[in-house]
């Protein structure tokens, strides 16, 4: 019986480290860029879009596609930062455990 209330302390902890966790990812931000930096989309934490800047130069009305698909891939670097950035910081929490494949925290 004092195994589990342990393990559910440590559940209870990580829990809270997790809250922690998920609070400063908000606040933290990081960017991604394409087209040679001439687009930058910047993403928080939690993948939510904060700012995008363009190149003037890269406004032209009679080819919106190539702007379309630079902002696109900016912000799929951003958001592949991001995701390694989660990853880098739930592993520090777990302390390496490994999960099951499909299996991602938080729950």
């Amino acid at each position: 019986m004092k195994n589990l209330a342990s393990m559910m302390k440590q559940a209870q902890a990580m829990q809270e480290k997790m809250q922690e966790m998920q609070a400063a990812l908000e606040s933290h931000e990081i960017s991604g860029s394409a087209g040679g930096g001439m687009v930058a989309v910047t993403l928080n934490g939690k993948g939510e879009m904060r700012r995008i800047k363009l190149d003037p130069s890269l406004i032209d009305p009679a080819e919106p596609e190539m702007l379309e698909d630079l902002i696109v891939a900016a912000h799929n670097d951003a958001k592949a930062k991001v995701e390694a950035h989660m990853q880098d910081e739930m592993s520090k929490l777990t302390g390496g455990l490994k999960l099951p494949p499909g299996m991602k925290l938080p729950f």
